[in-house]
C-alpha cells in the first residue's frame, strides 16, 4: 500500500514509500539533501518497518529536535498504526 507523510522540521516535504507484508518499498523524498535522502532510501529498501523505526527514531539534524530518518521513522510508525 502506498503512503504519503508530509514531514515536520526537515527540509524534505513529503516522504512516500509503499508496505509490503510489513517490509518498506519505494521510499522516496521530495526535498532535503539529495545524497543524504537518497541513500537513506536505498538502506531502507526491503527492509522490516518496524526495524526501522526503531533503527531511526530519535536521530537529530544539528540543533532541529528532528531529522529525514527520524521523520521516516515518524511516517512507518504512523502507516502502521503504532
Amino acid at each position: 500500500m502506498k503512503y504519503t507523510y508530509k514531514t515536520k522540521g526537515t527540509c524534505s516535504q513529503k516522504i512516500t514509500f509503499d508496505i509490503e507484508d510489513g517490509v518498506v518499498r519505494n521510499v522516496e523524498f521530495l526535498g532535503g539533501c539529495s545524497g543524504n535522502t537518497q541513500g537513506l532510501a536505498r538502506l531502507a529498501e526491503g527492509r522490516d518497518a518496524s526495524e526501522l523505526i526503531e533503527l531511526l527514531s530519535g536521530i537529530r539534524c544539528g540543533f532541529k529536535p528532528t531529522s529525514c530518518p527520524d521523520q521516516l521513522a515518524k511516517a512507518l510508525s504512523e502507516a502502521l498504526g503504532s
